[in-house]
């Protein structure tokens, strides 16, 4: 059962103001009723007059080098194979690290094509397959080292970063089998063999890769992630949306949002099925697992969530005046038994890069799902607001500000999201992220590869149609507009490569890389890093919930006021506060002496972690992917 596109998109532009202007498909599967208006560019004019008429890749294999490099150290130093997982990692950031491998190692598997084409060098092939084989086991590992009765009880953006992982893994495979084992070896028939030899022969050219086996598994889980992270979609408060935590005040916040968009587009898009009924769902007048109910590929419900997910998004007023998504909203005067506002109406203003890269996700599977050219657009528009925050010229390809002409000491100014051109989240320069900080940029720029990827047209088996006009421009500029973005990247590859120490491992401040021959004086801290940490609201820093509005507690039915905590045991909160310093409250070992950190600003805080450099692949990857790869 799949939804119209048509009442898909009838949907979406009502819900994004366009119901005047009624948005044309460039995919249809009836007949056609409009004729689709191919882009002229995803850029602004005066961008795209400096791009040429189409984007071009230069390959560069050292770039590729750089990425496994960053890979290399992330799974040598940080992952333990004994328990299947990274041991300074908590939950999410764990399931984010596992999905920064399968995409590495997805764009490893797609450049072999090009790296070794002759597949008849059989020594060289087994290398690399090897090297490929090495990671796909560890996040197979990893299947079994999630704490994934844990992540249950866990907020509902927990929950769903454990969907896209393992969706991302099961892509993985996919593209690595169709890449690699999509056609049989070829048979000798001149010279027939024994019965049994041929018997041999057919057994090993009829197989498939092995990855496949664990496809029934990364789905289930996927699937049931999903269904629970459903239960978060709330219509009594602020007209829909999910609620970040279902056991704190009410918060519907930008990245939870952003994350059921994402993952149910991807469900839509990549889930094969689930034939699994464990370890709740079933029919009970039966006893038998409701199979429909549990959906399957490309059933409706996934793309009806994503559509009416980032309808509200879209209305939700989450934007501040640079066009970048905000953190989210609370509800004034919800702990007021006498108060019954129930609108989104208290925003924390807080920009933070992940939030601007888990909706490119779900935007450009919109696209795939429904050909209507808004999603692209949107997208990039919402990428090139945060280059510009980043303080980067499109036009001129290069910073805004020149550091050159920077006094010993000073810092270059702040734009929003980053300085001198280099990402930045307002925790970076002092030194002052906790564990969620330091993942944040890696997400962006895993979720900006993946919408940057080429265009494709749907299969001709799946019936659906094509404009084929509309599809070339819409193809050749979200290609050109991509492109453009390739200096940007290289920019910030620089100055990320520049924070490795003799390891191989990334710090946190990029911009550091381009800051520490010349810097002068003390690293900045939070009373002068030129971030504007007053006006940003109320951060949730992971380190607990804050007993201050607007994180106090609701009264209970029993009028308790206490300060409200995650459902669970007196013991089990000793327990957490136990296991705390293998997760957020563990701080790296301190690289030499006083005297070094202050050359190191990347010594500061928590230091180098698995999050740092899975932020350091993360960027590489897609500087990989959308400025080099063939």
């Amino acid at each position: 059962m799949v939804l119209s596109l048509v009442c898909v998109l009838a949907v979406a532009s009502a819900a994004r103001g366009l119901s005047d202007l009624q948005e044309c498909p460039i995919f249809f599967s009836a007949a056609k009723r409009c004729d689709p208006i191919a882009p002229k560019s995803f850029l602004p004019a005066d961008v795209a007059a400096v791009q040429g008429s189409k984007g071009s890749h230069s390959p560069d294999l050292g770039v590729l080098v750089d990425v496994l490099d960053a890979m290399h150290v992330m799974q040598t130093a940080y992952f333990a194979p004994w328990l299947g997982t990274w041991p300074d990692a908590i939950d999410w950031t764990a399931a984010v690290m596992g999905t920064h491998v399968s995409g590495a190692t997805r764009s490893l598997s797609e450049a072999l094509i090009h790296i070794n084409p002759d597949r008849k060098s059989t020594v060289d092939w087994k290398l690399k397959s090897n090297l490929i084989e090495r990671y796909f086991t560890q996040v197979t590992a990893y299947y079994f080292g999630q704490d994934a009765f844990a992540i249950r009880n866990e907020a509902y953006d927990d929950i769903l970063w454990v969907v896209l992982g393992w969706l991302e893994t099961i892509q993985l495979v996919n593209v690595h089998t169709d890449l690699h084992f999509g056609v049989n070896v070829e048979q000798d028939v001149a010279e027939p063999q024994a019965n049994t030899v041929q018997g041999i022969a057919d057994f090993f050219s009829n197989q498939t890769y092995h990855g496949n086996t664990w496809i029934p598994a990364f789905s289930h889980r996927a699937r049931i992630f999903w269904d629970l992270a459903e239960h978060g979609w709330d219509t009594k408060l602020c007209g829909g949306g999910m609620i970040w935590n279902p056991r704190l005040l009410p918060y519907k916040n930008a990245i939870t949002n952003e994350l059921f968009i994402a993952a149910s587009i991807s469900m839509y898009l990549y889930f094969p099925g689930d034939e699994n009924a464990s370890p709740f769902y079933q029919d009970s007048s039966t006893d038998r697992p409701n199979l429909d109910a549990q959906g399957g590929p490309r059933h409706a419900k996934y793309l009806k969530a994503a559509v009416e997910g980032y309808r509200w998004l879209a209305n939700s007023n989450m934007t501040d005046r640079q066009g970048l998504y905000t953190d989210g909203f609370h509800i004034s005067g919800y702990a007021d038994a006498g108060n019954n506002n129930t609108k989104c109406d208290q925003r924390d203003n807080v920009v933070l890069s992940y939030n601007q890269g888990v909706l490119l996700t779900g935007l450009r599977g919109l696209w795939e799902a429904t050909g209507a050219l808004s999603y692209l657009s949107d997208g990039h528009r919402l990428i090139q607001n945060v280059i510009k925050a980043s303080g980067y010229d499109l036009i001129s390809g290069t910073a805004i500000d020149d550091i050159s002409t920077l006094r010993p000491g000073q810092l270059p100014r702040w734009h929003g999201l980053g300085r001198a051109g280099v990402m930045e989240d307002p925790c970076d320069a002092s030194g002052t992220c906790s564990q969620d900080g330091q993942t944040f940029k890696g997400i962006f720029f895993h979720h900006l590869t993946a919408f940057c990827a080429p265009l494709a047209a749907p299969a001709p088996e799946s019936g659906t149609k094509v404009d084929a006009r509309a599809f070339a421009a819409a193809s050749d500029s979200h290609s050109q507009a991509c492109s453009s973005y390739s200096a940007w990247l290289q920019h910030n590859a620089r100055a990320a490569l520049g924070t490795r120490d003799r390891d191989g491992k990334f710090g946190q401040w990029w911009t550091a890389g381009l800051l520490s021959a010349s810097w002068a004086g003390p690293w900045p801290t939070m009373a002068d890093d030129g971030v504007p940490h007053e006006t940003s609201g109320t951060d949730y820093r992971n380190y607990g919930v804050p007993n201050r509005p607007p994180w106090r507690a609701a009264p209970s039915e029993k009028g308790n006021t206490k300060a409200q905590h995650p459902i669970e045991a007196p013991a089990a909160r000793a327990h957490s506060r136990a296991r705390a310093p293998m997760g957020e409250l563990k701080r790296k070992r301190q690289v030499g002496v006083d005297g070094a950190n202050a050359r190191d600003p990347n010594a500061r805080g928590r230091g180098r972690t698995v999050e740092t450099q899975g932020g350091g692949l993360a960027l590489l990857r897609a500087y990989w992917k959308i400025a080099h790869a063939p």
